[in-house]
């Protein structure tokens, strides 16, 4: 499905500032441009809240079998005889075995990676849930279905380019916008600074990227300056400030005075969040710095903070985590790669209730896709659905959510070598975090393009 259209709300929204703008006459469309696009939207947030959703997603391809590992002994066995070189010892899994609110059908009981124990106490404090076998879908599917392509499938499945642009935008490669961006698209309004709706520390990505709304990129250690303007040029100040003149001055070339608007908005955006950070108090909560997702984290808590001075009442970040396509050397990397999520997530929830706003941001994780249950000796293949954690505050937590898969091969929801075919789909995934958010339900099709193809449009962990 191409989306074309902003809703008819935001839409109204946009013409009626253009409207003010309209006696710029022949400037007009120079003036409809993104940076006046802050008001076009949708959802509105009151005068006194706050939410912010926080994407962490691994690149690559996360291993669920080896993130969420069958622990009771019938289904431990199963898993173990599918993956015999790749198995977690069960006698690594005690202390972090999980029990649920509501248990699992089959006495299916899971257990975190040895890894992930961090996790653990915000899962049994209930503020860490588990959607069960999800992925890009375009309607319900069965595996009869998908062995007939009796319905539409989603193109070029297990390749990476094409299940990423499915996780992060909802369309194929090639999308120009993704379902974090459209999010922000309908929240525009609700802050007074536009540029700080949408914001990644892990570099350009198509999930943030809106029709209107436009993704503010940042370092693990602050914004990103222009050195020449915030430093001496060659040692002088007049150079420095003949520099600043240079870039962003008015130009009567329509195209040049619109690449000046963009330095000037880069320069504004970069003193305020500098400012910004400075002005609250540093977070005691630490963070490994030789850990790259924890400080992609800790700049997001730390504009978390800033909240107030960055006019932010809804925001959406994306972090990344790369590493996880591990046809080989699973047992060697894997866990590495888990210690590192672990260690990060859990500063990460710490410093938002250090902030007093663990009630208000939500964290969620998501990847390629999922990989094989069978193993190819050393790792394993590219798959389908997988398993994700939500975390938060808001969440309704110690339990699963979705449809545990069978722990087989060639099972009730295996497309082959243990491909997990989803039973849950990232529209319905995505509509849950868009409803948290306040996205009306009219304007849920404009987030999820195939929302409409499915029943449920709230997984309920929210």
């Amino acid at each position: 499905m191409k989306i074309n259209h902003l809703p008819d709300m935001a839409r109204r929204a946009f013409l009626q500032r253009s409207a003010a703008l309209g006696i710029s006459g022949a400037l007009a469309p120079w003036a409809m441009q993104l940076s006046m696009l802050g008001e076009a939207a949708a959802a509105q947030a009151t005068s006194d809240d706050y939410k912010a959703l926080v994407c962490v997603f691994f690149s690559g391809g996360n291993d669920y079998a080896n993130t969420l590992v069958p622990y009771d002994t019938a289904h431990y066995n199963a898993y173990a005889g599918i993956r015999p070189t790749l198995a977690t010892a069960r006698d690594r899994l005690t202390a972090t075995a999980l029990n649920a609110l509501n248990p699992l059908a089959d006495s299916l009981q899971f257990a975190l990676a040895p890894e992930l124990a961090p996790l653990k106490p915000i899962w049994d404090a209930q503020h860490l849930a588990i959607q069960l076998n999800v992925g890009p879908l375009v309607v319900p599917t069965t595996v009869a279905q998908y062995n007939a392509a009796s319905v539409p499938l989603p193109p070029k499945l297990f390749s990476h380019n094409d299940q990423t642009s499915l996780w992060q935008s909802g369309l194929t490669e090639g999308a120009t916008n993704g379902w974090g961006g459209r999010m922000g698209d309908l929240l525009l309004a609700s802050n007074s600074s536009s540029v700080f709706t949408c914001i990644s520390a892990s570099g350009n990505a198509t999930f943030l990227s809106g029709q209107t709304a436009t993704q503010y990129q940042i370092s693990s250690t602050g914004a990103i300056p222009v050195n020449g303007i915030t430093n001496t040029l060659y040692g002088s100040a007049a150079c420095q400030n003949a520099l600043r003149t240079l870039i962003t001055q008015s130009d009567p070339t329509v195209f040049e005075d619109e690449y000046t608007r963009v330095v000037r908005r880069s320069v504004d955006a970069q003193a305020q969040v500098t400012a910004g950070i400075a002005g609250v108090p540093a977070l005691v909560t630490p963070f490994d710095t030789a850990n790259s997702l924890a400080m992609q984290l800790k700049i997001v808590a730390q504009l978390i903070g800033a909240r107030a001075a960055l006019g932010a009442k809804r925001q959406v970040f994306l972090v990344s985590l790369g590493g996880f396509d591990l046809h080989d050397s699973l047992v060697a990397n894997h866990p590495g790669l888990l210690t590192t999520i672990a260690n990060a997530m859990r500063s990460f929830y710490d410093a938002t209730a250090e902030l007093g706003v663990a009630q208000n941001v939500t964290t969620f994780t998501a990847s390629d896709f999922g990989r094989t249950l069978t193993s190819n000796g050393d790792g394993s293949d590219h798959g389908w659905g997988n398993h994700h954690f939500v975390m938060g505050g808001a969440v309704k937590g110690q339990n699963y959510y979705g449809l545990a898969p069978q722990i087989a091969v060639n099972g009730s929801d295996d497309v082959g070598q243990g491909r997990l075919l989803p039973t849950t789909s990232v529209d319905q995934y995505a509509a849950t975090f868009a409803n948290w958010m306040g996205i009306p339900a009219s304007d849920m099709a404009w987030v999820m393009p195939n929302i409409g193809n499915f029943s449920g449009t709230n997984l309920g962990f929210l």
